[in-house]
Parts: C-alpha cells; sequence; structure tokens
C-alpha cells in the first residue's frame, strides 16, 4: 500500500481545483455571467446556482460533510442540462470527471447556454429509455461514490456496544484516510462478497467477482491518519478465501497505532505505559446475581440487551451481563440483587482473568506468551521501515504479519529461522504500518486480541455517522430509535 505525501496531496487537490475554475471561466462566460466570477471561492459557487436556477441558500450544504459532495454532484448534472448535455455518459463524465469535463466543455466553440436547468422542458423520451438511463446513471453515480467518498455499513453483532447497537445504520468516510484503488475489478457493482439473493440457488450464494485480475492497490491521499480511539472498519485479515477488498468488513476502535507498545493490566489498557481513557459507553462482562428473576421493566430501564441466564436454583438466579461501569453500579444497588461481580468465560469456564492464565486463543501464541484478554502484553506495534532482530519471541510474535500480509514473495520460517526468496535473514523490516483493534464491549469482541494485527492496506475507512436505528426486540412503532439519528461516532 503506497500513501501520497501531505505535500503531493496540497498539489493534487490545488491543480484539480485550479483547472475547475479554469472551466468555470468560460461557462460563466457562455452563460452571460462575468468570467472574473469563477475565480473567487464561494462566490463562484453561487453564481453556478443562479446559472442553474437553484436557490442561493443551498450553498449552505457545502459546510455539510458528506452532504455536500451530493450536493455538487446534483449542481454539476444540472449544469450540463443548462448546455444540452442531458445523456447519461456525459452526466456521468460530469460526476466523476468533473475537473476535466467541465473545462473540455467551457473550451468548446459550439456550446450553447440553453437557459435554467430547473426552467428547461423535459426532453420526450420513451419511458424504458428513462428507466436503463435513470439506473445507469445511478449505479454509476453510487459506485463512484461509494468507493471514494463514503460507504453505508450496519452493526451486526453486539462488539462495540454501547457505543455502537445492534441494528445502527452508519456511513463510514473513505476520505479521512483515503480511498483504496480497486484490488479486484471484475466485480458486479454495488455488491461485496456474494450476489444477493443467490443463497436459495446455490449454497453460500453465487460469487460477486471474478479473481481473474488483481491489481496492486494503492491509497489515495486522506485527509488525515488513523489516531488512537478512532471507529474504523477494514477487512478483517485472516479470511484468506477473499481479495483484501472484499474481505468481511468488521468495526473496531484503535486502540493502538504503529510504534506503540500495548498492555492490558486487569482490564485497562496501557499504551507506552500510560493509561488509555476508558470510555463512558465502554462495557465488561459481570456475573449478576439476585433473588429472582430480573424483571423485563428493569432490563429496558438500564437498557441492558446482552446478557444471558446461567444458573438458576432455591437461592437465586445468575446471569452473565455485559454492563458498563454505570450501570453495574447502579444495579448493585437494588435491593434484589445480592452480588454484581468481574467475571467472563474463559476456557470453558466463568470467572475472573487472572495475570499468568493463558487463553487458549489468544494472539500470538499461548504457550509462549500466556496472556488473556485482561492480562495482554506488552507487545509493540509494527511500523513501517522499522527494523526487528529474527528470534524466536519475534518470529511468533509477527509471523502473520511476515508470512501473510507484509507481501513477501516467498517466506519459509522453520526452527526459528527466516527465509525469504531462499535466503536466511537474520533480521526484518516492515514494509507498512499495523494497528491494534477492540471492540468497546471488552468481554464480547472477537478482535486484535484474539487474531492480531490490521494492517494498513486492510483499513476501509472511518466510521463517521448513524444515519438510522432499528431495535429489533421492539414493536414496530417502536422499532426506529428516534435519538440516534445523525449522532456522530467517536
Amino acid at each position: 500500500m503506497y500513501e501520497l505525501s501531505n505535500t503531493v496531496l496540497f498539489i493534487i487537490i490545488f491543480f484539480i481545483y485550479a483547472i475547475t475554475v479554469v472551466g468555470y471561466y468560460k461557462i460563466f462566460e457562455k452563460a452571460g455571467e462575468q468570467s472574473w466570477k469563477s475565480i473567487v471561492p464561494i462566490y463562484n459557487f453561487i453564481v453556478h446556482l443562479k446559472i442553474i436556477g437553484r436557490p442561493t441558500w443551498w450553498i449552505v450544504f457545502f459546510f455539510i460533510p458528506i452532504i455536500d459532495v451530493f450536493v455538487y454532484a446534483s449542481m454539476v448534472v444540472d449544469l450540463l442540462k443548462s448546455f444540452g448535455k442531458t445523456k447519461t455518459y456525459q452526466q456521468a463524465l460530469g460526476i466523476i470527471f468533473f475537473y476535466i469535463y467541465l473545462p473540455y466543455l467551457g473550451f468548446k466553440k459550439d456550446l450553447i447556454y440553453k437557459g435554467k436547468a430547473t426552467q428547461l422542458p423535459s426532453e420526450n423520451r420513451s419511458a424504458t429509455k428513462e428507466w436503463v438511463d435513470a439506473i445507469v446513471f445511478a449505479v454509476v453515480a453510487a459506485t463512484f461514490i461509494r468507493w471514494l467518498f463514503m460507504e453505508a455499513f450496519t452493526i451486526p453483532t453486539p462488539s462495540m456496544e454501547k457505543s455502537l447497537l445492534v441494528g445502527d445504520f452508519l456511513f463510514v468516510s473513505k476520505l479521512h484516510y483515503g480511498a483504496r484503488t480497486p484490488q479486484t475489478p471484475l466485480q458486479l457493482p454495488l455488491t461485496h462478497q456474494k450476489i444477493p439473493g443467490t443463497g436459495i440457488i446455490v449454497e453460500g450464494g453465487i460469487p460477486s467477482f471474478l479473481n481473474w485480475i488483481k491489481l496492486p492497490q494503492y491509497r489515495l491521499p486522506g485527509l488525515t491518519s488513523i489516531k488512537r480511539n478512532d471507529v474504523v472498519v477494514f477487512n478483517y485479515p485472516p479470511e484468506f478465501e477473499y481479495p483484501i477488498d472484499l474481505k468481511t468488513n468488521y468495526i473496531k476502535r484503535c486502540v493502538a497505532i504503529p510504534g506503540d507498545v500495548l498492555e492490558v493490566r486487569d482490564m485497562q489498557v496501557y499504551i507506552n505505559g500510560e493509561a488509555l481513557e476508558n470510555l463512558p459507553l465502554m462495557q465488561n462482562s459481570y456475573l449478576v446475581s439476585a433473588t429472582d428473576r430480573i424483571n423485563e421493566r428493569i432490563l429496558r430501564k438500564y437498557k441492558i440487551t446482552d446478557f444471558e441466564l446461567i444458573s438458576r436454583n432455591n437461592q437465586g438466579v445468575t446471569y452473565m451481563m455485559h454492563l458498563t461501569l454505570s450501570v453495574a453500579k447502579e444495579l448493585s444497588r437494588l435491593p434484589f440483587i445480592t452480588n454484581v461481580e468481574d467475571a467472563t468465560y474463559i476456557n470453558g469456564r466463568f470467572g475472573k482473568r487472572q495475570k499468568g492464565q493463558a487463553e487458549l486463543n489468544i494472539f500470538p501464541d499461548s504457550n509462549l506468551f500466556p496472556w488473556n484478554g485482561d492480562h495482554y502484553g506488552p507487545l509493540k506495534m509494527p511500523a513501517k521501515g522499522v527494523t526487528i532482530q529474527v528470534t524466536k519471541e519475534n518470529l511468533v510474535t509477527y509471523r502473520s504479519v511476515i508470512e501473510d500480509f507484509d507481501h513477501n514473495s516467498d517466506v519459509v520460517i522453520e526452527d526459528d529461522k527466516l527465509f525469504i526468496d531462499g535466503k536466511e535473514q537474520s533480521e526484518y523490516t516492515f514494509k507498512q504500518n499495523y494497528y491494534f483493534m477492540m471492540g468497546d464491549n471488552r468481554h464480547n469482541s472477537l478482535d486484535s486480541r484474539y487474531w492480531g494485527f490490521v494492517p494498513e492496506d486492510h483499513v476501509v475507512g472511518k466510521a463517521f455517522f448513524i444515519w438510522l436505528s432499528l431495535d429489533k426486540n421492539e414493536s414496530f412503532l417502536k422499532k426506529i430509535r428516534w435519538n440516534r439519528f445523525f449522532d456522530g461516532i467517536h
């Protein structure tokens, strides 16, 4: 994965803006506006709105992330209509390559302004052609936006509760970290791994892609880099049956970035020796004992959705519950609650994880590193350009990085020795950055503690905001969680 520098990013943005202004310069002239108006930032968009017949107040949309992309795409389509460019391919070119297509049109001598798009009569086209053009245009525009700007995701599991809830629908920004160029170009638009609905024809569904062509993957310039505590969507690294860009999408919180040393001591995460701030909505698991079954009204009051009844006898009942610290404290004060204690499920039984108690499925290896989810590390994150010595411990720790993710063609590890392309190596230099991801529901999350590092080329984007939230446990009228609409994700 290659990432352009901030200087190159600035040059690219400035170049795109400059040639767009050049296109505006000639187009404004043909529309009867003074050409100099194209040079003035913001004002040139106001003039654009005037030419197409849209209200000036639309300029407000340019200050709303994501929305501004859709609004500008709509403005480009209207501008093309105002000059008689109404064919689907012309509008697709205008949206995807506006910085090339607008200057091209501006310098065409036969380009004629036909009036405000909102006032022009509709073309006399058959209903079939209208539908075909509309579908093709929508697919092209949606595919482009999905690749370059943002993509919609849903939360299927409780690993991020209570920060993100099962049934949350969210937009993930590709702009923040930079969009990746496609690795698998032979794919049906707007699909991921399978063609939707084909599971009834073939078990598991029909693949939506062909792996005949595999392109090198690059990352376009982004607005920022991944920071600690960012909520990140990424491709699940151990899923090797798919190309990188088609692996299953996971969402977790980044707790460690390249070069960091991570350690977990009794459930508290430490980065480089300092405690990482615990988020108010972070959950852990608790054994909750009560004199009798807990009423549904109480569960609803405290918004307890992730729980399991594990025992019932003459003394009462015991639940395994995933709770925030504040809710755990509130429950402990209730008169019918007899005990609330930290506990989890480890190696086939319930209990509190102890330091030195190896969890069988822990990363990187429970035999050499007797760690568990609550007592973990120290573990250093691989960073691009950093060199390590080839030792038994390093080979166990970073084996998956060297073998599977760092794009080495011929790797052999045997007898605590590393061979690349047939040559023994005494040291190894990482080729890309790696991150450590954890769910906010710490005791109910399959994350980096169990399968390892997230390579930079597996990063999809940053979780941005929730646009819809549905509660599957509620009735029809109460299913929508109105209070989560357009919540930012932090």
